[in-house]
């Protein structure tokens, strides 16, 4: 694959993230010269197909960095702490899509749609935020771009791949369990090494990561602080409840906003999304058009729909966003960051 083009590196490229990566790198067309898998050595040596070519997965340590141009990270918080600053002091930029360096303030929490030009204060790390802020704050960007933004309560309805690959399998063999009337033992969620897991088939877990002393768990500080980083507001009210349901992939939430303009109307609001770059519009509650996890799989796009202004408040609207969690939730994102900072002339192909 000798091309014009740059040395990219993707870390945990047999997770179901980094394999959204590679499909996302190819699908992209992005310009590789060179491209080298990495994983931990449980998984060094499976084979992955790239543009018809086979490649073999290679344990990830920090010599494996030499020449690398863009390393996209998705191996686990531990793994990019270790090894992203390694790749770093070889000249790679790295994109990690953990939550190890979100909220350092050296390093730009970047959605292109958002906030692209962080990116050019980056210091060789650039994080990729949590799933569930990234769609939120795609749809809320333009909205507070119009019409201000004074306060953001979500509730989030969030698929199980966000918890990887054996929570899929898991809701899966309890569905099958459940509807063959057969005894099962709850394995993985909400939180793996917790003491406690509790059947998600059927069911709705109001517990995604570990709770923290002020009552909300890791993944709602994650959306609240993620979100004031991101949008550069660190006064903005923010407050969130996340739900594991048994849906395999895409996430959704409903949202509630008061913004600071008087007077604007639904219309208004539509308006503006509908010409948002990452926004598809689907609201016609005439016709049960409004977005669906089911319909968003595979697509890069975030969907937004069930527009309502509040029954009591002026400036307060109602909003239903789904996103493909795997793909603008992480691989797509991350990709996009890599485009950006071609574009930017950041990182020289």
């Amino acid at each position: 694959m000798e091309q014009k083009g740059l040395h990219v590196a993707v870390v945990g490229a047999t997770g179901a993230v980094g394999q959204q990566m590679i499909q996302t790198l190819e699908n992209r067309n992005f310009p590789i010269a060179k491209l080298t898998l990495l994983s931990s050595e449980r998984s060094a040596g499976k084979k992955v197909v790239f543009k018809g070519e086979e490649f073999e997965v290679q344990v990830a340590k920090p010599e494996s960095f030499e020449g690398v141009d863009i390393a996209l990270f998705s191996a686990g918080g531990s793994v990019s702490k270790e090894l992203a600053p390694e790749a770093v002091k070889r000249g790679a930029v790295v994109v990690d899509n953990t939550s190890a360096f979100r909220m350092d303030e050296n390093v730009p929490l970047v959605v292109p749609e958002v906030n692209e030009e962080d990116l050019k204060w980056h210091n060789g790390i650039i994080a990729n935020p949590n799933c569930s802020t990234i769609q939120m704050v795609v749809a809320l960007e333009p909205i507070r771009k119009a019409f201000g933004l004074k306060k953001v309560i979500v509730s989030t309805y969030q698929a199980v791949s966000g918890a990887g690959a054996q929570a899929i399998e898991e809701l899966k063999s309890q569905a099958k369990a459940v509807l063959e009337g057969k005894e099962f033992t709850p394995e993985i969620l909400p939180v793996k090494s917790d003491k406690k897991h509790y059947q998600i088939a059927f069911n709705a877990i109001p517990q995604i990561d570990k709770f923290q002393e002020n009552g909300f768990t890791f993944e709602e500080m994650k959306m609240i602080n993620e979100t004031k980083k991101i949008m550069h507001m660190p006064e903005l009210e923010v407050a969130a409840t996340c739900v594991r349901i048994p849906v395999i992939t895409g996430h959704s939430e409903s949202v509630y906003i008061e913004i600071e303009k008087a007077g604007v109307a639904i219309e208004d609001v539509k308006s503006v999304l509908k010409d948002a770059p990452g926004v598809v519009l689907q609201d016609e509650p005439a016709e049960q058009i409004y977005p669906m996890p089911a319909d968003c799989v595979g697509k890069n796009d975030v969907f937004v729909g069930r527009i309502r202004k509040d029954l009591d408040r002026d400036n307060g609207f109602h909003l239903w966003i789904v996103s493909d969690n795997l793909l603008k939730g992480a691989a797509w994102n991350s990709v996009q960051i890599a485009e950006s900072l071609l574009k930017l002339g950041l990182v020289k192909a």
